[in-house]
């Protein structure tokens, strides 16, 4: 692949590890131009449309993916003197095809990868889904010991609630295509417990000012949705139409799904339930080597992801840190 006009710097992942709220400090930045759409998706492809993806919604999702090289490249075709520009699409970090495309065709590009508690992660993406009308199962470890059949009936990254977590071989892979040097490893409870410390970490990592932005938006958190007959009864609406979606622009069926949606929830949506330690103990064994690998990659220390206390959403956590934190403020946990 031949360059390519692209960014300065991609937020490369993970999915539901707060990548949107960086995305959303960063937009804040006098010196920083993202993209919009926030996740284009393109390093996915190979200048081709992306996968034929069957999962619930897939056919839907992949409409709003630029795979078309002229689309990309005019999204940051107009750069400014002393602006840096920047994507976010957190499945990078996870697709092995993605390293080597961006490597070939962005020589320089700085990356960013937000690395979260695999668990809490992959709890937090089955809870989007699941709140969303996508995710036909209530249980969670029950969803998530069927990644490899959904694969295997081509459903789309974001289902890979395992896969999606095991950072220590991803950045492996990603450093035999890119200089470490260029590639920043940000944590998740960094973005939580001191927002503005890790908006200055970045800045710096990428050359511009630090101290313009002192806080990070919430994350997309989304609402729990209780089981009981909403599930049983909009989920499938949700699902239909989904799928009908494909024939119709993206912006469509989204506003037209939004009020089935906010049904699932009710008029007050009960408080997200944290993930049981049994629940955590049993998972923990499908990250730890990778946890440990991740430690090899970067020198940094992970043993909190092998506990089997839940952390929470991006809300909870950060109640729980300010209620914790001195003088307003906030310490890592």
């Amino acid at each position: 692949m031949t360059s390519v006009v692209g960014p300065d710097f991609i937020v490369i992942g993970a999915p539901k590890a707060g990548t949107t709220a960086l995305h959303a400090a960063l937009t804040q930045h006098p010196e920083v131009r993202m993209s919009r759409p926030k996740e284009p998706k393109y390093w996915l492809c190979d200048d081709a449309p992306p996968p034929a993806y069957r999962g619930p919604g897939d056919a839907h999702s992949v409409q709003e993916w630029l795979w078309r090289r002229e689309d990309y490249e005019r999204l940051f075709a107009a750069p400014s003197e002393g602006v840096v520009q920047g994507e976010s699409t957190p499945f990078y970090l996870w697709h092995r095809g993605a390293h080597r495309r961006i490597a070939e065709s962005l020589p320089d590009v700085k990356l960013i990868a937000v690395v979260r508690d695999p668990i809490d992660r992959a709890y937090s993406n089955w809870m989007h889904l699941w709140s969303d009308g996508l995710e036909p199962l209530a249980d969670f470890e029950q969803a998530f010991a069927l990644q490899d059949r959904r694969v295997a009936d081509g459903w789309a990254p974001f289902w890979r609630y395992r896969d999606l977590g095991r950072y220590g071989a991803q950045l492996a892979h990603l450093h035999r295509y890119v200089d470490p040097g260029r590639v920043l490893v940000l944590r998740y409870r960094t973005i939580v417990d001191e927002p503005a410390a890790a908006v200055d970490r970045t800045c710096r990592f990428l050359g511009i000012t630090p101290g313009l932005v002192g806080s990070i938006p919430r994350d997309n958190s989304h609402p729990f949705v209780q089981p009981g007959w909403r599930p049983r009864v909009l989920g499938p609406v949700v699902r239909a139409g989904a799928a009908l979606g494909q024939f119709a622009p993206p912006t469509v069926w989204r506003r037209a799904s939004a009020p089935i949606i906010s049904q699932l929830t009710g008029s007050a949506a009960p408080h997200r339930p944290l993930l049981a330690p049994e629940a955590r103990e049993r998972l923990i064994p499908h990250f730890a080597e990778d946890i440990a690998q991740l430690s090899e990659v970067t020198g940094e220390r992970f043993d909190d992801w092998l506990s089997t206390a839940s952390r929470g959403s991006f809300s909870q956590r950060t109640q729980v840190t300010r209620s914790c934190a001195p003088s307003g403020r906030a310490d890592s946990t």
